[in-house]
Order: structure tokens, then sequence, then C-alpha cells
């Protein structure tokens, strides 16, 4: 159904890559939303920021299984369950990146605010071609 839906979209929103942007902020609409909620209502911000990433994760997992990548998304059981697997593992491959650029950034007197960029960058890069590529590959 969605499939048949992003079918009669315009041209670029049927582009991967585009849908794969948007899936990406949104998901991290999630993040940063329950990361600031739980802050405001006094959560530790270490708690507060992996619970937020969590459900980013989640919403992305949602979000391009279903509108990015819906035509090579396994069916129910352990084909859908490796995807996954697969799908997390990208995600943290992702934070790892992240923390290892900024901080070798920082190490090297980069202004983390640009080492964070770079980070951004590297990180959409890297996971959208796992998930292209390796995640949702048919």
């Amino acid at each position: 159904m969605i499939a048949a839906l992003l079918g009669r979209l315009p041209g670029i929103v049927r582009i991967t890559y585009v849908r794969y942007i948007a899936a990406s902020i949104g998901a991290l609409a999630v993040d940063l939303g329950l990361f600031l909620t739980l802050m405001a209502s006094g959560a530790p911000a270490m708690q507060a920021s992996a619970t937020g990433y969590t459900a980013g994760i989640l919403a992305h997992w949602l979000l391009s299984s279903r509108t990015v990548f819906s035509d090579s998304l396994a069916v129910r059981g352990r084909a859908r369950g490796r995807q996954q697997a697969l799908f997390l593992a990208s995600a943290l491959l992702g934070l790892a990146l992240t923390a290892l650029i900024v901080g070798g950034g920082d190490m090297l007197g980069v202004d983390p605010h640009l080492a964070k960029l770079i980070a951004v960058i590297v990180s959409f890069q890297t996971t959208y071609l796992l998930r292209k590529a390796v995640v949702f590959s048919q």
C-alpha cells in the first residue's frame, strides 16, 4: 500500500536518497523531542540522551523500512529479524564514527562544532550506504 502511494508522488520524492533524508529528519525529531522533554522533566542528561537516541533508532527503522526501502523489507520472521539486527548494527556504527570523529577532532584541536558537522556527514553517508547495500539488499 505504501509503495503504491509512493509511486504517485512527484519524481524527486521517489528517489530513495531523498526519502532517506526525510526519514532521517523524522528520526532526529523523535530523538531530540524526547531528549528535550526528558531534560525538561528533570531526567539526567545521559539518560535523556540515550533514551532519545534509542527512540530515534526505532523511529528510523519504522520510517526507513516502510517508506524508503519498503520494496525490499523482508517478510516477518528470521529474515526480518536479520534486517533489524543489521539496521541496529549500522546505527551503532554511525554512533561510533561520530564519537571517534568528534573525539579525534577535539584531540587535534578542531572546533567540536566543525568536527560534529563532519561526523554527521560521514555517519549519514556510511549508514545510508550500508542500509541500501546490506540491510535492505534484495
